[in-house]
């Protein structure tokens, strides 16, 4: 059996650990998948008669776990105007005196169908309608 330790950066949560490791157990010879989402790695155990590095690169990189993470970044205009820049994502923060101490965030994000971040393995969201 022969061992092979992937980065994948866009797996950043627990549901991509179960995608990742039922998109890699499909891969004929594949007998171990470890994958973390905290450290963002998957160390897969495959036999390689059977399988090769380069298909189960591509079996990931199809997948679009490969790929960097794609982050939305600030604005840097304040919340307290609308954005002169043609730019929709932005933060402000608030304090509130019954809270004290704590600081909030708020994040204005419109709404059209799809995942709030990037998330591979995953398509638009469906109402039962659909």
């Amino acid at each position: 059996m022969k061992k092979l330790v992937l980065e994948v950066p866009a797996m950043y949560g627990d549901h991509h650990v179960l995608e990742v490791r039922r998109i890699l157990l499909e891969a004929p010879g594949v007998e171990t998948v470890d994958a973390s989402s905290a450290f963002q790695i998957v160390e897969v155990g495959f036999d390689p008669e059977k399988s090769s590095e380069e298909v189960l690169r591509q079996r990931l990189d199809e997948a679009g776990y490969l790929a960097d993470l794609q982050v939305p970044m600030e604005s840097g205009i304040p919340a307290v105007s609308p954005d002169t820049n043609g730019g929709t994502y932005f933060r402000h923060s608030a304090a509130y005196e019954t809270v004290g101490n704590v600081i909030a965030f708020g994040q204005a994000v419109s709404v059209s169908g799809r995942s709030l971040w990037p998330c591979p393995g995953m398509g638009p969201v469906q109402t039962m309608d659909d």
